[in-house]
């Protein structure tokens, strides 16, 4: 077994452990706050990144820093753009449901998340020419 899938398990089973904790924390009456969640979502950061990137020591499937690995990063990042910009308007409208109100600083992250990805592209645009 490779050093990939060893990593992949051993962070797989402190993510599993976090989540168990947190729903202990819910059934209890306790809260769950940034603590759990911040480490709920670097574990499950580091679990997909062991499992999609290989080894270059290990030769063992795609690295980040190859052609197709950056063509990936690169798909992948516009559609978690656009993915977290859904979910921030959601999250502005329901919000909006509930409270009856509008969360002031959800609607200014809505609006920066709104224009990032035309500023960079200018930005980046701007380098090249």
């Amino acid at each position: 077994m490779n050093t990939r899938k060893i990593g992949a398990i051993i962070i797989g089973i402190a993510t599993l452990i976090a989540i168990g904790y947190s729903i202990f924390k819910i059934n209890t009456g306790k809260e769950v706050g940034f603590n759990e969640v911040a480490s709920i979502g670097a574990l499950l950061m580091m679990f997909f990144s062991a499992i999609t990137w290989g080894n270059k020591e290990e030769k063992d499937g795609i690295l980040p820093e190859e052609e197709l690995g950056q063509k990936i990063t690169e798909k992948s990042s516009k559609i978690s753009y656009f993915i977290l910009l859904f979910f921030i308007l959601v999250a502005v409208v329901a919000d909006k449901l509930v409270n009856g109100t509008i969360n002031v600083f959800l609607l200014g992250i809505l609006g920066l998340a709104m224009i990032t990805l035309p500023f960079v592209e200018f930005m980046v645009a701007k380098k090249y020419q």
